[in-house]
Order: structure tokens, then C-alpha cells, then sequence
């Protein structure tokens, strides 16, 4: 049994309390929400910090609240389960809700915040081991080595992006805001996420996510996120695609978002795969184009659970499966 390393807890009573006491303990410090992922990593060893931050009692970030004319903004301490289950967020945005209620079990969920989701660590079978297996192959770059275990000759670390919100929070055009000791501030979501595994966020030491906003909806918007993992009840992905798109009211596409997952150390844009939609009535032609335009885009490396050339053909398949899902009848 993996048992949490001694470290001191001290609890943020709003967003501005956590920027001060991560300023006051630098690099010693990290923050932590729903703990559902960072103390299985501490467990491993990958973090050491003296102290952690909680941010469960800062209630200034526990909301959510929709305007027909802002759109959704989620407070980052928003739950998962209540995510899934929020009735505007089945109705308005239902590709987060399917996100959201594909990660791990509903205990964790629970637990779980849209935050902690989309802060979640990247992930490698070379680095998510315990201190011992990692010990006796030399460690990688991502902690305590020099060299990328899964592709030697890279000069950044290929962990994968394993957060099953972020595909459809992209898709959406969310923008996510920030809070440091410089003040407050807001960015893209794309723009968030960076394509390293070890510098994985546009996000300073100091800075924590507060809140996530979403734009309302285009009219006769349809959107669905299909995931492959090994274990169906609870894994991370291995494959993630969400897909969003608007329709003019007959049917034809006029525009199109659709973003991969776990195939790189960000979510992946496939501009092809927008382009094939984009005037079409949705055709099964269409839909075959767009999924092929996936496969494509995505490059699969050895750092996940699966083969390189079976996650390399559910590409296809789960965009498939994602695009149908949006082109149901409704």
C-alpha cells in the first residue's frame, strides 16, 4: 500500500486567500481541489510539496449560472457529477455533460471538479509508475531524468493530455480565467493548454484556474464526446473526441469544431475534419470524409494504454461514432 508522504495543510477561504498562500510557500506549495488525481500522484512520488493548498472552502468558486445572453459560467470548484446532471448543461451544452459523466465512478465525481479536470496532470506509462519501477528504468524527463522514454530523440516531454473535458470545452470556444499575484485574467481555452507534457498550461506558478465561461450556443447547435478506454467503467481515455457543430435549421452544417484527445500532450484540433462538415447535410459521405480528416490529424505514440495502430484506427472509428451521434435525428 502507496501511503501520502507527511506534508502541512492549509485551507483557502476564497481564490484570493489561495493565490497569497501559494505566494507566501512558493515552489513547496500546490493546490488542490477535489484531490481525486493529485494524491494518487503524491502517493507515486511525482509531487513531494511541504505544503497543499486546499481550495474546498473557498465558496466564491463553488458556482454555476447560465445567461441567455453571457452564456455559462462555471465556477472551478463546480463538481463533475453536478456537471453531468445540470439541467442547462444536458440541455445547452450536451457534450460537456457526456464528458463529464464519462470520468472515472461516480464516487469520484463527486469529488471531482471541472478545475481539477482541466488542470489534470499529463499522463505516460513511463511516468505514472510508482517511485521503485521508475527508480530501476532511470526516470524520464518528466520527473527526475533527462531523456523522453517514449520518444529518446524528443526535446520535450510526449505525455498525453488524459482531461476528458477539455476536448469539448474547446470545441465550444470556451475561455478560462485566471487568478495570480498580478491580478486577474482571462484567455482562450485553447490558448491554456500547451503541447509539452511537463509545462502542460499557460499558467504561472502562482496563478489558479477560478472560472471557466462558455458562449451561448448558436441556434440549432449539436454536439456529442465519444471516449475508448480499456476498462469502460472508469479509465482514462486512450482516445477522446468531442465534436460540435450549427446547422441552419435545414440541416446543412455551417460550421464545426472537432478536437481530439489523448493523442498529444494538448487536445488536437482537425481543421480537416471541420472542413469536410462544413456544407454538408451531414451525409454518411460526410461523415466518412470528417473521420478520415481525424485520422490524420492525430499521431498516436507509445505512452498510453494500447497499441500504437489500434489507437491509430479508433481515431477513425470514435470520430465516426461522434460525428453520427451529432447527426442523429433529434
Amino acid at each position: 500500500m502507496h501511503r501520502l508522504p507527511p506534508f502541512r495543510y492549509e485551507a483557502a477561504t476564497s481564490a484570493a486567500s489561495a493565490v497569497q498562500l501559494l505566494a507566501a510557500h512558493g515552489p513547496d506549495a500546490l493546490v488542490v481541489s477535489g484531490g481525486t488525481d493529485l494524491y494518487a500522484n503524491i502517493k507515486q512520488r511525482l509531487f513531494t510539496p511541504k505544503v497543499v493548498v486546499g481550495l474546498r472552502p473557498a465558496r466564491d468558486m463553488h458556482y454555476l449560472r447560465f445567461d441567455q445572453s453571457r452564456g455559462l459560467e462555471i465556477g472551478a470548484l463546480t463538481t463533475l457529477a453536478r456537471l453531468a446532471a445540470e439541467p442547462v448543461v444536458c440541455e445547452r451544452y450536451p457534450a460537456l455533460a457526456e464528458a463529464a459523466a464519462s470520468i472515472s465512478t461516480p464516487q469520484l465525481r463527486t469529488m471531482g471538479t471541472i478545475g481539477g479536470n482541466v488542470c489534470l496532470d499529463t499522463r505516460c506509462n513511463y511516468y505514472n509508475q510508482n517511485l521503485d519501477w521508475r527508480q530501476a528504468l532511470g526516470y524520464c524527463m518528466k520527473k527526475d531524468g533527462d531523456i523522453c522514454r517514449v520518444a529518446p530523440g524528443s526535446p520535450k516531454c510526449v505525455a498525453v493530455n488524459s482531461s476528458d473535458t477539455a476536448p469539448v470545452l474547446q470545441a465550444y470556444g470556451a475561455r478560462i480565467r485566471l487568478l495570480g499575484r498580478s491580478g486577474e485574467r482571462e484567455i482562450d481555452i485553447a490558448d491554456f493548454f500547451m503541447d509539452d507534457g511537463m509545462r502542460a498550461w499557460a499558467k504561472q506558478a502562482d496563478e489558479i484556474v477560478t472560472a471557466i465561461h462558455l458562449p451561448v450556443p448558436a441556434p440549432n447547435t449539436v454536439s456529442a464526446y465519444r471516449k475508448l478506454r480499456l476498462r469502460n467503467s472508469f479509465d482514462f481515455p486512450i482516445v477522446g473526441i468531442a465534436a460540435v457543430m450549427q446547422t441552419d435549421g435545414g440541416g446543412r452544417c455551417t460550421g464545426a469544431r472537432v478536437v481530439l484527445n489523448a493523442v498529444a500532450s494538448k487536445p488536437l484540433e482537425s481543421p480537416g475534419a471541420a472542413r469536410a462538415l462544413v456544407g454538408t447535410k451531414l451525409e454518411p459521405d460526410a461523415l466518412d470524409a470528417a473521420a478520415d480528416a481525424a485520422y490524420a490529424t492525430g499521431k498516436p505514440l507509445d505512452n498510453t494504454s494500447g497499441s500504437i495502430p489500434y489507437r491509430k484506427r479508433m481515431l477513425r472509428v470514435f470520430a465516426r461514432r461522434t460525428l453520427e451521434a451529432c447527426a442523429a435525428p433529434r
